[in-house]
């Protein structure tokens, strides 16, 4: 079984210590996000997982559990956003300096192949343009050089959980750009340029759950959760069975997901997983790390 921590929230960052001691008691507790009375034991004993994969912005927190984490036997690796988005986007996230330097303190500690840039979404806005995404993604990527070997981009998409966060950033000065409006030249050049600079400093550059083909542009698709990579990384076979609960442009295999929606304190004004911010408070107020279940 492959367990993934957390496409719906961030464990690393806000629940480590809940996370950390469901890996003492051997299990946790989920709750279905559409019916909370349907709940789940999940195993979180070191022979019934494969793997986990960590998705965080903030790893920084589970740092002190790592040695706990391989003494047990696990294995892990870690999807590791850095985006440096201005505070109008994203409201509580690290700032750069900060996410670097603990992105390249955790590559020097498990390894520069188990921890994965992520620069996404690309969030395409009046003040944040395909320039200004090509400037930014190449000052982090200088910065990471040595400390990853692959880089995933994906597209901002729309869900309607954020529209009107994201009418909020608009009237800041961040009004969304029309795709349609950039020319094939334009995006030809943003993308191979993307790839251009992620070859130049060490990495493959991977799309996420993107419906357009860019492997022209020289970016391969990619899936967050790989089974060649899981057996390329660690050397265990897992199933490559297309996970049916994700998008149809993703190319993630099964995984059983151990977070809660509704509960990251980022803030961010695109994300899926948390459509208000001051419910995720209120529920992140009620959070007991000692209980089975994180909420």
């Amino acid at each position: 079984m492959i367990i993934s921590a957390s496409r719906r929230t961030d464990i690393p960052a806000y629940f480590s210590k809940w996370f950390i001691n469901r890996i003492r008691a051997g299990y946790c507790l989920v709750a279905n996000p559409f019916n909370s009375k349907q709940v789940t034991e999940v195993s979180l004993l070191p022979a019934d997982v494969d793997v986990i994969i960590f998705w965080t912005r903030n790893p920084a927190p589970l740092f002190p559990h790592l040695d706990e984490l391989d003494d047990r036997g696990f294995r892990y690796y870690f999807q590791y956003t850095i985006l440096g988005y201005p505070r109008e986007i994203d409201r509580h996230g690290s700032r750069l300096a900060y996410s670097l330097e603990r992105f390249c303190r955790l590559a020097d500690r498990i390894g520069v192949g188990k921890v994965i840039w992520r620069y996404d979404p690309i969030l395409l806005t009046e003040r944040t343009g395909l320039a200004y995404h090509l400037e930014q993604f190449e000052r982090i990527a200088e910065a990471l050089r040595g400390c990853s070997q692959s880089a995933v981009i994906s597209l901002y998409d729309e869900y309607a959980g954020h529209r009107l966060r994201m009418r909020r950033v608009e009237e800041q000065g961040y009004r969304l750009l029309d795709e349609r409006s950039i020319s094939e030249g334009e995006r030809r050049r943003f993308f191979t340029t993307l790839a251009s600079i992620a070859r130049s400093n060490g990495m493959t550059l991977f799309s996420c759950a993107e419906p357009a083909d860019l492997e022209g542009y020289g970016i391969r698709k990619g899936a967050c959760i790989d089974a060649g990579y899981i057996e390329r990384t660690f050397g265990i076979k897992v199933s490559d069975k297309k996970d049916p609960h994700q998008r149809e442009a993703c190319r993630c295999c099964v995984s059983k997901d151990i977070g809660a929606y509704g509960t990251c304190l980022m803030g961010c004004a695109y994300c899926y997983a948390t459509p208000d911010f001051q419910r995720a408070v209120a529920q992140y107020q009620k959070h007991n790390p000692l209980n089975p279940s994180m909420i």
